[in-house]
């Protein structure tokens, strides 16, 4: 598995903590760099539970003790003043938030989930993900909701390049074309929590068949990050009105933008010809100035 920032591991991981360790990540949480300055006897105080489930904590992160999760903590929030202070001017939202205000948190919480995505999305993993593509026979996607949207987003992706990919939001169809996937074959299961059960089983399905698994997901500690060959993270932070479908969107399509571009640059002379093809394909579908449209305009 590999390792996330410790800070996008607390977040992702806050639905499979135990409601006492819970409430030690979210008061980790609330200001990393208060944490940082925090003993262990301070931070057990804070969050109203003992020492013992501070360690357990560390030892659900793979740390060996509380040093070292401060040490990890302090490395991850040595930033400047300035981005602190706009972190926390554009922080949730608020229901007495002017408009402008709206719209600069918004722009802002996305921004931060692709800059953060970036830069914890694994090079050697992504790469091995992409290997997997290129030369696969068939590239099954699984999602619902949100992360359905997404999934069609990569399969049209593919398309365009001459993979052949399939997108299915219907968990029934999800599963049965999961059962025919053998070794020469991808399945890719997006989930923003980890914990989506339609697309969980599907790629475990795809994996008993013998199929090259994906998870594509916010949290590392999931069950679908747990049973997948190779994991992509995403790094979004949702906010009171934006859960589950909006930054963590924007973060995932970064990602399928990233798989995307990596798998036509590997086979690239192929790829540019299949853009080529269908680009022409749907070329006289489009308005032009020789062409009136609707109103005659």
């Amino acid at each position: 598995m590999i390792q996330a920032p410790l800070v996008l591991r607390l977040r992702g991981g806050l639905d499979q903590f135990q409601p006492s360790i819970r409430r030690v990540a979210e008061y980790v949480l609330e200001d990393p760099r208060r944490a940082a300055r925090s003993t262990i006897t301070d931070l057990s105080a804070a969050s109203g539970v003992s020492q013992t489930t501070v360690m357990r904590l560390c030892h659900e992160l793979g740390l060996a003790g509380y040093r070292e999760f401060r040490l990890a903590i302090a490395a991850e929030t040595g930033r400047s003043d300035a981005v602190a202070e706009r972190e926390l001017r554009t922080g949730d939202i608020a229901e007495g938030d002017d408009l402008a205000s709206v719209i600069a948190k918004i722009a802002y919480a996305d921004a931060r989930a692709v800059e953060d995505t970036a830069r914890s999305l694994s090079v050697p993993e992504l790469e091995a993900v992409v290997e997997a593509i290129a030369t696969a026979g068939r590239v099954d996607i699984y999602g619902v909701g949100a992360s359905g949207t997404v999934a069609t987003d990569l399969q049209q992706k593919l398309h365009r390049i001459g993979r052949v990919a399939f997108a299915h939001a219907d968990s029934h169809l999800a599963l049965t074309s999961a059962a025919l996937l053998g070794e020469r074959d991808v399945a890719i299961g997006i989930s923003h929590t980890g914990t989506t059960i339609d697309t969980v089983e599907a790629l475990r399905l795809a994996g008993a068949r013998g199929a090259t698994t994906v998870a594509l997901t916010n949290a590392p500690e999931s069950p679908i990050a747990r049973l997948a060959d190779r994991v992509l993270l995403t790094a979004a932070r949702e906010t009171t009105f934006r859960s589950g479908a909006t930054a963590s969107r924007l973060a995932q399509l970064t990602v399928v933008d990233c798989v995307f571009v990596a798998i036509a640059q590997r086979t690239y002379d192929a790829s540019q010809a299949a853009l080529e093809v269908t680009r022409a394909a749907v070329e006289d579908r489009r308005y032009t100035r020789t062409r009136s449209g609707p109103s005659g305009i």
